[in-house]
């Protein structure tokens, strides 16, 4: 092979769909290469075309509603360049899944439900070698073993469902690399992962690329994912390639406004900023003006106001909390195996406080909010809300101390009724609890509601499927605010957000809780995002507290392994 060659070439690439008659270009003259065994990454906000880039690169978008147009130049055996976009059906399918891979961005929906893991990696190593069942198996058990996934031969007949997040990621990976293939494309392979799995599975696959000498393109708008494995960055916007140059030259001396925003509006580790700085305050100035000022609270002032919320009682107190599920049952009904998802939990909340809550998937950091709630019933233990025990409580009497306490859920799309607009989704709360009956004077409530988080009233007659990601998480928040509640347990409320959109919730959120007097649990997995918004941090590892303290202080400072260990797992920029 000729070293100047690349391995992957796009060049004028184009790709639109039609509507009607007319055709809505995606991304516009895009050109890039990829190198043997480089790593390329792509880097955007949702909605620039990377991942339409990605699967027109495999030709895996339908061929009746879309418009490609440029080459996709691939080098296949002995120096033989072809282009992509001209092969039949059976020529690229030849290449698909063998020469050329795709991780997928959420494994659970791209995993068959029906099939064990094991026969679908199986079936993916059938598709392209002459050899039997048994001998399919046996490979797939050794790629289970290459992906450091525990006791392979039983995954093997596992579903999807019986596998936790990183699991299915690691089958993900095992299936794409199954036959060996030049060059694997990863869309977002880590998003909504604990940092912990994420950097187990970006330490994977950098592992796998040099034992294989494989080529990567990986897609994320996480530039701090980028920074651990990509040699060389294409920053994407709106369809176009806005910057492109060496992984370091992008970090320290970004060129484009859009790249400078998205490196600034990540939570900092090191200090806490008054608000996070978001892409629009960068891409709004004028190139000859500098930097919008970043101003960051001060000791001492977060020392008074501590002062302020730790001298009232406690609002919220929960004493010996305990929920467990039932995992199997004998013959006679009788439960034979128990989950300890909370286990004899012991905590405070105070009034205007933001308390983080942190830890692994399956720690029961959401299992806790909705025992909280009534959503989810303890087994034992004492649940008190200024006063009341909670578990005492008829439903009459919950559903009405409800309006007062309310839960931002984690997916905004699977939380909202895809069959009302958004005007009657948020509505509906205010009819349960009878704020009016006056539809005009609900609409307005709502229409204001709209507007208080960054929404106007045209979102009123909106459908979930015809907003992006972050308005439908403001919507979710709006429909959170209707009932006029004073304290929000906010589920994972940016975990899968562009860092851009996650910049501009967090501000919102806090913006809300100064305007209204709210207290949050703040719920996530991400280190970075709950040092920035707690007051207090606690740490959760298997049902129980594993450490709590001042969040900044416990960052700085963690007394646990584990705590050590999530924080060393954040990727940062050095």
């Amino acid at each position: 092979m000729s070293i100047s060659t690349p391995l992957l070439e796009l060049k004028d690439f184009s790709a639109g769909f039609y509507s009607g008659r007319k055709i809505q270009w995606v991304t516009e003259n895009i050109s890039l290469k990829i190198h043997r065994t480089e790593t390329l990454g792509i880097l955007g906000e949702s909605g620039s075309g990377k991942s339409v880039t990605a699967l027109s690169v495999l030709r895996l978008l339908p061929e009746k509603n879309v418009s490609l147009k440029g080459s996709v130049l691939f080098e296949t055996e002995n120096n033989r360049v072809v282009d992509l976009l001209t092969l039949k059906e059976e020529e690229i399918r030849l290449l698909r899944g063998n020469r050329i891979s795709m991780i997928f961005q959420e494994p659970m929906t791209s995993l068959n439900p029906v099939m064990t893991c094991g026969r679908q990696v199986a079936e993916a190593i059938l598709t392209h070698n002459r050899i039997g069942r048994a001998d399919a198996k046996e490979q797939v058990i050794h790629w289970f073993n290459e992906v450091q996934l525990p006791r392979p031969e039983k995954l093997y007949d596992s579903y999807p469902h019986q596998l936790s997040g990183g699991q299915r990621q690691r089958v993900m990976i095992a299936m794409a690399m199954s036959c060996r293939p030049d060059l694997l494309i990863a869309d977002e392979p880590t998003t909504a992962l604990d940092v912990t799995v994420q950097k187990t599975i970006l330490d994977l696959l950098k592992s796998l690329q040099i034992r294989f000498n494989m080529s990567i393109m990986f897609i994320t708008h996480d530039i701090g994912v980028l920074s651990q494995i990509a040699d060389r960055i294409s920053v994407f916007r709106k369809g176009k390639i806005v910057e492109e140059d060496s992984t370091r030259n992008i970090l320290h001396f970004p060129k484009h406004p859009y790249t400078k925003g998205l490196l600034a509006c990540r939570p900092p580790l090191d200090k806490r900023p008054q608000r996070l700085i978001t892409v629009r305050d960068y891409i709004n100035i004028p190139t000859e003006e500098k930097a919008p000022e970043i101003k960051y609270i001060t000791s001492s002032a977060r020392e008074e106001m501590h002062q302020l919320i730790y001298s009232r009682e406690p609002e919220l107190v929960i004493r010996n909390l305990n929920t467990w599920y039932t995992t199997g049952r004998g013959f006679s009904g009788k439960a034979t195996g128990f989950i300890k998802a909370v286990n004899d939990l012991n905590l405070e909340v105070y009034k205007g406080e933001t308390l983080g809550l942190v830890g692994e998937s399956g720690c029961g950091k959401t299992t806790l909010g909705r025992t909280i709630l009534r959503l989810v019933e303890a087994g034992s233990g004492d649940i008190f809300f200024r006063g009341l025990e909670l578990s005492k409580l008829k439903k009459s009497e919950l559903r009405r101390l409800r309006q007062k306490m309310q839960l931002i859920f984690q997916d905004p799309y699977s939380s909202l009724n895809p069959r009302m607009t958004i005007g009657e989704a948020i509505m509906e709360p205010m009819r349960v609890h009878k704020k009016s009956f006056n539809n005009a004077e609900l609409k307005n409530q709502v229409i204001g509601l709209l507007e208080k988080t960054d929404l106007d009233d045209s979102f009123y007659f909106r459908y979930p499927h015809e907003l992006s990601g972050g308005q439908r998480q403001r919507a979710v928040i709006a429909r959170a605010l209707a009932t006029g509640p004073e304290f929000i347990i906010c589920d994972e409320p940016v975990s899968a957000l562009d860092v851009s959109i996650q910049a501009q919730v967090l501000n919102l959120l806090n913006d809300l809780k100064d305007s209204f007097g709210l207290t949050y649990i703040f719920i996530s997995h991400d280190l970075s995002v709950i040092r920035y918004m707690s007051d207090r941090i606690v740490v959760m590892k298997n049902g129980r507290i594993e450490e709590t303290g001042d969040a900044d202080e416990l960052c700085e400072n963690p007394v646990s392994s584990y705590t050590r260990t999530l924080i060393g797992s954040i990727p940062v920029i050095e």
